[in-house]
């Protein structure tokens, strides 16, 4: 087994739609948390971040940390939004890592499609 797995709940993503990702550590080391990065490529637009393991965040952001100390069982999982009109289809990457002190352990991407 891999020491990271990522999933999503669709990889077709639509404006105001629901994004639902679950992470799975299984890291044998000591590691702080994870981070989440999500690029809309050919956009100056981002995601929003609005809970992690059903934990509201009060403030738009645009990269999640997730500390290790509220991941119960190395699981964490996220809710996000995009909610800009898309006037062509966009590819977005989602890269989540296992950070250790300040490094990346390992990290997974997935590739999704955002289109009206």
């Amino acid at each position: 087994m891999k020491d990271l797995e990522f999933k999503l709940n669709s990889t077709d993503i639509h404006p105001d739609s629901e994004i639902k990702g679950t992470i799975l550590v299984s890291y044998p080391g000591r590691y702080d948390g994870v981070v989440v990065n999500t690029t809309i490529l050919d956009s100056n637009e981002h995601i929003i971040y609005k809970s992690y393991n059903e934990k509201k965040i009060s403030q738009n952001v645009s990269r999640l940390f997730i500390n290790k100390d509220v991941m119960p069982e190395d699981k964490a999982e996220f809710t996000a939004i995009i909610n800009f009109e898309p006037t062509q289809e966009h590819e977005v990457k989602f890269r989540v890592s296992i950070i250790e002190q300040h490094k990346e352990i390992e990290s997974q991407i997935i590739f999704a499609k955002y289109s009206v």
